[in-house]
């Protein structure tokens, strides 16, 4: 489920302290001006197989300002149990993965990280609140507003994804 119209800015996304797969330390910032495509990620998980897809995204829309940022997350029945560096062999590996990684991170519960709290304010249809499971996603326009929230069960190249990031394109 998505909705078009952004419900609240979150410009405070880019202060937001990331770090990378790498161990490089940045923040949201470094987006800043692009749309971004944030999914929580794991290795061992039933829709693993959308990294291909996110993937394949990524590769379409990149030269339009398009980023696909994963956060790999082990909260939801242990599918991320790997060291950062085992993800990204991993990624690399199984899926060809190019785009943006960061460290191991929580996205919900007393641990959350600091971008989840944000994203999880963004309420539409039946994905209020906090994030239920692995790949879900969040699409952040140039602007730094939460424009859609889709479902785990939501592909990435599904019409309703990809419609929404070229809307956020423009």
């Amino acid at each position: 489920m998505s909705n078009f119209s952004p419900t609240r800015s979150l410009r405070t996304l880019y202060p937001i302290p990331l770090i990378l797969n790498d161990g490089t330390r940045t923040n949201f910032g470094q987006f800043k001006g692009k749309v971004v495509l944030v999914v929580n990620v794991a290795s061992n998980c039933g829709f693993t197989r959308q990294y291909a897809a996110l993937e394949a995204l990524y590769g379409k829309f990149r030269d339009r300002g398009f980023e696909v940022l994963g956060i790999p997350c082990n909260q939801f029945a242990g599918q991320e149990p790997g060291t950062d560096s085992d993800i990204t062999e991993f990624c690399q590996r199984n899926f060809g993965v190019t785009f943006t990684l960061t460290a191991k991170a929580e996205v919900r519960g007393r641990n959350q990280h600091l971008l989840y709290s944000e994203l999880t304010k963004f309420k539409t249809g039946l994905l209020p609140g906090m994030v239920k499971w692995n790949f879900e996603k969040f699409l952040v326009n140039r602007e730094g507003d939460v424009v859609a929230r889709f479902a785990p069960t939501v592909e990435p190249d599904s019409a309703e994804v990809i419609d929404a990031i070229d809307l956020a394109l423009g």
